[in-house]
Parts: C-alpha cells; sequence; structure tokens
C-alpha cells in the first residue's frame, strides 16, 4: 500500500471508527482499524462485535493494499502529526508501516488483516429514513432517563417505536421517563418497535450532526440495526426484551399544573443542588403556593440551601421532593423559555412539558403545552411528606 491523504480526514476518521474499538477487546486484532486502500478512497473499519464501524475518505492512491493497524496508538500517531498531508507506505519485507509528514517518520507494525472481521452491509428486512436533525433531537431529549447498570439491559437503551405516520422515541430507568413524538413520513415502514442500546445513539450526536439536513438510511433484522449516513455506516446489536408501556406511565390529568421559566429556575435549582449530594441526600423539595416556589435541600454533613422564585401556579398547593439530578438533566434539555410543571399528589409521578409560542388565526401569539416531548419523573419520599 502507498498512499496519501489530508490529516484533517484521516484524523476525523479515525475518531469515529475507534467508537467500535473496546478498552478491553475480546482479541487482540479487535484492537485495530482494519484500512483498505482502492480506487483513490481509503476505507476504515473497526468493530467489537456489539458496534461495527465504516467510514471513507479520498486519498491518492498510488498502490492498493489492505492492512491492519493498533488504532489508537495509530490514531495518535496522526493527530501529532505536523503538515496538512501524510503519506502511509507499507514494507514488503516486513510488517511495519511507515507513516510521514514533513520531517517526521513512524513506523507501526501491523496486524494480520486475515484475523480482521471485516464488516459486511447489513440486509435487514425493514429499512427507512429518517432526517438526521430530527434523529438527533430525539436522541437528546431520551436517552438521559436511560439506566446505566447492565443488570437490566431492556432499561439501558432507547425504544423506537413507529405506528400511525409517527415515530416516537422513549427512554426509561423505572423511576424516569422521557418521551418524544415526531411526525414519520417515509410510508415504507408501517409499524416497527426496537430497542437501540443508548451509548450507542448517544455517539450518533456527534458523528451524524451535519448543519445541512440530511437523511439516514436505517435497516433492520430481527437483532441488527443499521445506519447509513454520508460517508458513514453504523451497524449496532438491538437489545432484545419487552419495553414497558410508555403511554400507561403518563398520567392523563393533574391537580396542580405550575408554569416556569426554565433559566431562572435551573440557576435557582443549580445553587441550591450544591448542597445535596450524591446518594441519601442527592433530594431536592419544592414547595408551590402562592404565587412563588420554595426550592430547599438539606445535607445533615454540610447545611441547608433555600431559595424562592415567582411562579404561575393553577390548582391546589402542593409539597413534593425529587431527586436533584432527574430534575436538572431534563432542565439541560429543553428547548422553549418556559415549561409546566404537573402534580397530583406529593408522591404520585409528576410530569414536564415545554410551552410554545403559536399565532390564532388573527396573528396574535399565545402561548400553549407543547405535546410531543413529555417527561415524567417519580418524587421522593421525605420527613415533609
Amino acid at each position: 500500500m502507498v498512499i496519501t491523504c489530508e490529516k484533517k480526514e484521516l484524523v476525523q476518521a479515525l475518531q469515529i471508527v475507534l467508537k467500535a474499538v473496546a478498552n478491553k477487546p475480546q482479541m487482540p486484532i479487535l484492537s485495530g482499524v482494519y484500512i483498505k486502500a482502492a480506487n483513490n478512497k481509503l476505507e476504515l473499519q473497526a468493530t467489537d462485535y456489539e458496534l461495527s464501524i465504516i467510514t471513507t475518505i479520498d486519498a491518492t492512491v498510488e498502490e492498493e493494499g489492505i492492512i491492519v493497524l493498533p488504532g489508537k496508538y495509530f490514531y495518535e500517531v496522526v493527530r501529532t502529526l505536523p503538515g496538512d498531508y501524510l503519506a502511509i507506505k507499507n514494507s514488503t519485507s516486513d510488517n511495519a508501516v511507515n507513516i510521514s509528514s514533513q520531517t517526521a517518520q513512524f513506523s507501526l507494525l501491523s496486524m494480520d488483516e486475515n484475523q480482521f472481521p471485516t464488516i459486511d452491509p447489513l440486509e435487514g428486512k425493514v429499512n427507512f429514513s429518517i432526517l438526521n436533525s430530527v434523529f438527533i433531537n430525539c436522541i437528546r431529549k431520551t436517552s438521559f432517563s436511560c439506566a446505566s447498570e447492565e443488570n437490566r439491559p431492556v432499561f439501558t437503551g432507547c425504544l423506537i417505536d413507529i405506528k400511525d405516520d409517527q415515530v416516537v422515541m422513549a427512554a426509561t430507568n423505572m423511576h424516569r421517563l422521557a418521551m418524544i413524538r415526531e411526525p414519520f413520513t417515509d410510508k415504507s415502514t408501517k409499524e416497527l418497535k426496537i430497542i437501540v442500546p443508548a451509548k450507542i445513539l448517544n455517539e450518533f450526536t456527534h458523528i451524524f450532526n451535519s448543519k445541512v439536513p440530511t437523511e439516514i438510511k436505517i435497516s433492520c433484522t430481527h437483532n441488527k440495526i443499521s445506519f447509513s449516513y454520508e460517508n458513514i455506516y453504523v451497524i449496532s446489536r438491538l437489545i432484545e426484551g419487552q419495553f414497558p408501556d410508555y403511554s400507561r406511565v403518563i398520567p392523563q390529568q393533574f391537580k396542580t399544573n405550575v408554569t416556569i421559566n426554565k433559566a431562572e429556575f435551573r440557576q435557582a435549582l443549580d445553587r441550591v443542588a450544591l448542597i445535596s449530594r450524591s446518594g441519601d441526600y442527592n433530594i431536592i423539595h419544592f414547595e408551590y403556593g402562592n404565587g412563588i416556589v420554595r426550592i430547599s435541600s438539606d445535607n445533615p454533613n454540610i447545611g441547608r440551601a433555600e431559595e424562592t422564585m415567582k411562579v404561575e401556579i393553577s390548582g391546589p398547593d402542593i409539597e413534593i421532593s425529587f431527586n436533584a439530578s432527574y430534575i436538572i438533566d431534563v432542565l439541560k434539555v429543553l428547548d422553549k423559555e418556559k415549561f409546566v410543571f404537573s402534580f397530583n399528589q406529593p408522591l404520585t409521578t409528576a410530569a414536564i412539558h415545554e410551552i410554545e409560542k403559536v399565532k390564532d388565526g388573527d396573528d396574535k401569539e399565545y402561548e400553549r403545552e407543547k405535546d410531543n416531548f413529555t417527561y415524567v419523573v417519580t418524587p421522593v419520599r421525605t420527613k415533609a411528606v
């Protein structure tokens, strides 16, 4: 192999494929990146069997070939090279690969390319497309609600549910649930329900983030899913199991509805949460009444914090407590200036909806609840309730 390519493009390609290289791979060959040079293209592959990624960049190929290099070492070498272009050449006499740019020269030992499990395109029975901006927004507004522990895999993924000309994405750890609904215009798929690992979806927010609206082509089998986007191709395993019925988790009515300014509320919450800590004391207490909310936190080892702010309250007063991170997390993904925090009883599920500004037939602006995103969260029991 003898090739020349742009350093910046190769660095970006390696950053993408290295997401499929495990920190502790099952076999040494899985720590490598498969590199194929042909037709003035450089194809890079990496896999850990759970996740597989292929990406392609332009290159000047003087001599075609295939090599496998230790991924993380190769990335660090390329990243630190001087100049805008680099050359890669492998030796015919041994397994050394020469990487050079300007005055810098590196020689890396290649791995046996015959041992690498090359990635074949997935031939799924269900195929559809979704706009990258829509897909990324769905991920951003749901994946934070997934569980992190692996002992219940179904809760470490996001449900993708397609039906009735809409796509729903939902995630839960059984203490909170985030659900977003968007129109689905691809008529080729009538109905689909799959669970995709959240850790993989979160990577897509970085690699599918073109500002130009671009379709992501998706293909599914019974246990795998593939995503094709520009010069990137990803295959992931699906999570098996039964996702909870998200529609039954969301209360249909609430007794108390509080309209809150997101920025002011988040700032106050961040300050009060300084006193709370992870574990038993990561709790924030809210008292809603008389047009204000009193936010407080007690930590027997540190002290107490309290702050009040004006809100619009409809319905009876209520005192309620939550895990602080469960409220802070959702505030980070809200896009609108205001939201509605809705309650029934101090120990029953609460919900958050955004408020959007719309215009009526006379072009007058008014506010209403935006119903495509719902966040429900379970309160915690304290001495105050």
